[in-house]
């Protein structure tokens, strides 16, 4: 199921740099999906170092457990060489993000048009000292032409100060000047009492008034925080953390009081409890139904909730405590038991807690949020880890970007590799981890659940071999199957019997494909399309650079058509009015189109279609399905076409 993100915040992270950070001695730089990012490696790698980073960043809540510490958090090998060199603060992580239209238009309705400038910009935090902004551009002049609009001033008054260049020379000017008081007035009070103090005071506005407040939030959760199957009233009340209590487990039960909107003094003081357990079990009814939705495992199960007092009499029988404890218990309505929630699965609980977390997060009201999951549903059964991918999927990042590390290839949809980051340790106490957004061949164990997560989907649909040829599409599979099928007909070149024809469902899934094959041994070159997606080209290019696959190895069609320029499909390597025989007897829904209806201005046959039916996009498959059914022989095809097909099978055999 192909789920369109529709994450509703204010602004988006776009790209991470982590610098000497634990694992990672060296600046690493990651792109972050709009939906989705999962970061896979093995333990040990410094997966959940870059999590632990992010909700240090700027954590939803003011806690000494997600601030940096540089007597901690930096890498051990280096902190004494550090402490002596005196170097200035280190800039540990840097976040860019993206602001969306709403936001741009908000900061537009408050200080005028053509004002703010930038569509993105970056946030460092440092071990200690002052946080740097960049990329934060605002045009002052434009800011005061705006502003000195909007008031009533004599022209001789408007035009002694609208030689300023700045707000901070505006401000002397209008100090000079009794009619502009006013003015002087306003920005005092608007701009420069909200906007950090910089060179450009407008630029300082627009950080301090929009960009930190409205700057996402990071929320982190782990296995650590398990909601326990008993809850100390007493602990609740007076935060009391110890070997039986922990801070997660304090902060996850916290958020199911929350949730029932339940005050832990009163509870403390109550002699009835039936109206905190009907609160309870209302609120547990909720969060019931959205975890049976995705807990395909069990469907007979009801959250139970009971509160008993505790008394502790020394030998006296003199009262020494008095405690009240919330019980959870999960009932099995089939069988017709119960049992306190800690008899669970480990993944139930564990999924039943990150329910609470997660409700707690959507009780707040606010999308300003990216969620940071370690190593979720790391003790489900595999069909429960699909269940919890699809709540993911389905529910959070709908709504909130999502990271999350994992090394079971489970958790891994094999149709989204592009936003799989994979994280790698040298081993070399020098270089330390390693974090990438292609899928190198670095370290087998680090590619195996992707792998595996892949390896379904290749059994079921391809048939890979020692010699693999990746295209595009199916399109093209059935193209070069019946030229090469042709060309043998009549003694001719086609492709040797033992090249197998993989399809990789995209441009954008090539560099996934190369090293995911690579890492298996085999043999591996490209015949694709011009890339006009520079993300694809750079990952491309990445692998070469990598020596992941040969540049020899990877040929465009281009190469091989006549139509001139840089760019071709394997369209254009037959002759126009032979593909549109196809095409016309494909899509019957439009008028037969003629070559004398293609326009002269673009060269490519499939731009010139779209341009003559109005749409962006058609079917490439049906025709190339068509020519199939067609079965045409060799004579039909026209020689030019069999001629270069023949030059480019010649060229593609040799690289095996």
């Amino acid at each position: 199921m192909n789920v369109l993100y529709k994450v509703e915040s204010l602004m988006k992270l776009t790209k991470v740099v982590i610098n000497k950070y634990k694992s990672f001695l060296h600046l690493q730089e990651v792109g972050i999906d709009e939906g989705i990012t999962r970061i896979v490696g093995k333990n040990e790698s410094g997966k959940t170092s870059i999590l632990e980073a992010l909700a240090k960043f700027n954590y939803f809540e003011d806690i000494p457990t997600f601030k940096f510490d540089d007597s901690f958090d930096f890498p051990k090998n280096e902190w004494k060489s550090y402490q002596k060199s005196g170097l200035e603060d280190i800039e540990v992580v840097k976040c860019t993000f993206e602001l969306e239209d709403a936001l741009l238009k908000e900061i537009e309705a408050d200080l005028g048009k053509n004002v703010f400038l930038s569509k993105e910009f970056s946030y460092s935090v440092k071990y200690k000292g002052k946080n740097v902004y960049s990329g934060v551009i605002a045009d002052e002049k434009k800011y005061i032409t705006n502003i000195l609009d909007s008031f009533d001033l004599e022209d001789e008054v408007k035009s002694s100060i609208n030689i300023a260049k700045t707000v901070k020379e505006l401000i002397v000017l209008c100090e000079q000047n009794e009619g502009a008081a006013e003015v002087l007035k306003h920005i005092k009070e608007k701009i420069v009492q909200h906007a950090y103090n910089w060179a450009n005071l407008v630029e300082g506005y627009i950080a301090c008034r929009y960009l930190k407040v409205k700057m996402p939030k990071f929320w982190y959760f782990d296995e650590y925080f398990t909601i326990p199957s008993r809850i100390s009233i007493n602990k609740m009340k007076n935060e009391i953390i110890d070997s039986d209590f922990s801070r997660e487990e304090f902060n996850t039960a916290k958020a199911l009081f929350e949730l029932a909107n339940i005050d832990i003094e009163e509870l403390s003081n109550a002699d009835s409890f039936e109206s905190f357990i009907s609160e309870l079990e209302a609120t547990s009814n909720a969060i019931t139904d959205e975890f049976l939705e995705y807990w395909t495992t069990n469907s007979n199960l009801e959250i139970k909730f009971e509160i008993e007092t505790v008394i502790e009499k020394n030998p006296n029988n003199t009262i020494m405590s008095e405690d009240k404890i919330l019980n959870i218990r999960i009932r099995n309505t089939k069988h017709r038991v119960s049992l306190p929630l800690k008899n669970r699965s480990k993944g139930f609980i564990w999924f039943f807690s990150f329910l609470v977390w997660f409700s707690k997060i959507q009780n707040k009201g606010s999308k300003q949020y990216i969620l940071l999951l370690d190593e979720p549903g790391l003790n489900l059964h595999a069909s429960a880890q699909k269940d919890l991918l699809r709540f993911i999927e389905e529910k959070l990042a709908t709504e909130y970007q999502v990271i999350y590390t994992t090394h079971s290839p489970f958790m891994i949809d094999s149709t989204k590799l592009h936003q799989v980051r994979t994280v790698f340790d040298s081993m070399d106490p020098k270089k330390g981890s390693y974090i990438s957004e292609a899928i190198e061949e670095k370290d087998s164990d680090t590619l195996f659940p992707l792998q595996a997560a892949l390896g379904y989907d290749i059994a079921q649909n391809l048939y890979i071999s020692k010699n693999n040829l990746l295209v595009e599409g199916p399109a093209d599979l059935l193209y070069l199957t019946v030229l090469s099928g042709a060309l043998e007909s009549v003694g001719r070149k086609g492709l040797k019997q033992d090249i197998t024809i993989v399809p990789v469902g995209g441009l954008d899934k090539v560099a996934t494909f190369i090293s995911l094959l690579r890492g298996s041994k085999l043999n591996v070159v490209c015949l694709l399309d011009t890339f006009t997606d520079q993300k694809g080209k750079q990952k491309v290019e990445s692998l070469i650079m990598h020596q992941i696959i040969k540049e020899k190895n990877i040929r465009f069609f281009d190469e091989f058509s006549n139509i001139g320029g840089n760019y071709a499909d394997i369209e254009d390597l037959f002759e126009k009015e032979e593909y549109l025989q196809w095409f016309n007897s494909a899509f019957g829904e439009h008028n037969d189109i003629s070559v004398s209806d293609l326009g002269t201005k673009i060269n490519q046959i499939i731009p010139q279609i779209n341009k003559v039916i109005g749409k962006p996009r058609f079917n490439h498959y049906r025709p190339a399905h068509k020519l199939t059914q067609l079965a045409w022989e060799s004579k039909q095809f026209n020689p030019n076409t069999l001629n270069r097909f023949e030059k480019m099978f010649i060229e593609i055999n040799k690289l095996f």
